[in-house]
């Protein structure tokens, strides 16, 4: 959107060697409240740098804003692990496992709609299929925010969920218990042999380029629009982020 080269920690291509260290982590240190605090608040605050940077860069976010997203995802994140995590001590050891996932299940509901916030509250930029820009749309920024929180958390998915299952069935093996400390770089390759497949499949879900029709558009902007093309822009189209 502004021509400027995104940072390195944000970039889609930096997913699966942070996200597989990160996740592998959280999913080794998942049974102290320490260990989830400080893992939660490491994955949020590399979640807020390359929500910050999918963003669609046409709408500005201040500071402030910034932080505040960050503070109330990382919260949310926190609130989450660390309440299931007391709240499933009695439950069996898989239900516990699963923890990080619906932590980052819930942050990610929190954190990419807060980062982008002035999307919401101001509208993107809204083209036809020529890219003639027509004006700004809320709903068109709802609809594309909605499918980068979809897509996100079907990236984390299938790890946090599967691996899981697979980690709690070797662990019963006598060889696993011997090699206790290789425990962690294990999940973390396992991590990353499921992000190296579900980060283009998750990115691949909704056409970056997204459209939305014409009769689902405000009324105020849809009216516009027919005033000034009648019916021949019957979709608009929008960049939905990443």
């Amino acid at each position: 959107d502004s021509g400027e080269r995104m940072n390195l920690l944000g970039r889609m291509s930096f997913q699966v060697p942070a996200g597989m260290a990160l996740t592998g982590c959280m999913l080794q240190f998942y049974r102290t409240v320490p260990a989830v605090v400080f893992w939660q608040w490491v994955n949020q605050s590399f979640n807020a740098v390359v929500n910050y940077t999918n963003r669609n860069a046409a709408s500005a976010i201040s500071p402030r804003q910034i932080a505040v997203a960050y503070v109330t995802a990382t919260g949310t994140a926190l609130a989450t692990a660390v309440g299931l995590n007391l709240y499933t001590k009695r439950a069996p050891p898989l239900v516990a496992r699963w923890v990080p996932f619906a932590a980052v299940a819930a942050a990610n509901c929190v954190n990419i709609p807060m980062m982008r916030q002035q999307e919401i509250i101001n509208g993107i930029t809204v083209t036809d299929e020529d890219n003639n820009e027509l004006g700004r749309s809320r709903r068109a920024a709802v609809k594309g925010i909605t499918q980068v929180v979809v897509s996100r958390i079907t990236m984390a998915a299938p790890g946090m969920i599967i691996l899981p299952i697979i980690m709690e069935r070797l662990e019963k093996f006598p060889f696993m218990k011997r090699i206790r400390l290789f425990h962690g770089p294990l999940q973390v390759l396992l991590c990353g042999g499921f992000l190296l497949f579900m980060v283009p499949a998750a990115c691949a879900l909704f056409p970056q380029r997204c459209s939305l029709a014409l009769a689902d558009l405000e009324p105020e902007l849809r009216a516009s629009i027919v005033a000034k093309h009648g019916d021949q822009v019957p979709y608009i189209y929008f960049n939905k982020g990443l």
